[in-house]
């Protein structure tokens, strides 16, 4: 009878230390959890909302390798990101950058991602943006950025704002144009910084040098900057302090792992 009790008496206490022992890994990843999504670093992407290449009658907006790239290489190391356009709801899509060869694994993964999808056509409005709420920012490209961000009031001011918080900014393709009215200590942002974007070789190459509202190339050698490229459609990435220009589409992976070692 005494053995019964005995043996009764360890099994409850044997699952008791056993709950016990669960509760607390249970508590320990669950503050584990909670530290990690303290210490997500948050980046905020700017996408254009302008759909119209000059007079030409065809459709322009942003590059989808140059968001869906630096998105998947960021968001796959646990960075948070936010989607943010002038307008908000969804950004154009170049047409160009959907057709077969101009495909990758990021784009073809993107086309197959859903829940990205529906983030992208709810880009928040810039103007509820505040540099103070990020550890960085990621401009994609495509030509429609010349036409709206590179005078868009609140992304200059954005941009002023991160670089005044000394946070890295990242820039890719014809996204660098945006940088021609920003302003730090009273002087372009660019000046005498080692920079680099779309060549005018390769505005050429795309039958677009007439179009555009300027070359990428040219505004920031009038703005003072130390540009240089690379070969045309190759990688290529200059980074200066906080700031890291790419030059193409190909540059925006590099870009994007640039701006993630710096977060």
């Amino acid at each position: 009878m005494t053995s019964t009790l005995e043996g009764g008496s360890f099994g409850r206490n044997f699952i008791f230390r056993k709950e016990k022992m669960i509760f607390r890994n249970t508590w320990k990843i669950k503050a584990h959890l909670n530290i990690q999504k303290k210490l997500a670093m948050k980046v905020l992407m700017v996408l254009t909302s302008h759909d119209e290449l000059g007079d030409t009658g065809k459709k322009t907006g942003f590059w989808v390798e140059e968001f869906a790239t630096p998105y998947y290489v960021l968001a796959d190391a646990g960075v948070d990101i936010t989607l943010a356009s002038p307008k908000g709801g969804q950004p154009p899509i170049d047409p160009s950058s959907t057709t077969e060869d101009a495909q990758t694994e990021a784009t073809k993964r993107f086309d197959k991602d859903v829940d990205l999808q529906k983030k992208l056509a709810n880009t928040k409005k810039l103007e509820h943006i505040e540099a103070s709420d990020f550890d960085g920012v990621f401009y994609p490209g495509g030509h429609g950025p010349l036409w709206d961000l590179a005078v868009d009031l609140k992304s200059i001011s954005l941009i002023e704002d991160f670089d005044a918080q000394m946070k890295p900014l990242a820039f890719v393709c014809h996204a660098p144009g945006v940088l021609g009215n920003v302003r730090s200590h009273n002087e372009p942002l660019v000046r005498d910084k080692d920079v680099t974007g779309f060549a005018n070789t390769e505005e050429e190459a795309v039958g677009l040098t007439e179009v555009v509202p300027f070359l990428v190339e040219d505004k920031l050698n009038q703005m003072g900057a130390n540009y240089s490229k690379g070969k045309d459609w190759s990688s290529y990435v200059k980074i200066d302090g906080k700031l890291i220009t790419g030059q193409n589409p190909v540059s925006s992976e590099e870009a994007a792992r640039a701006l993630l070692r710096m977060l």
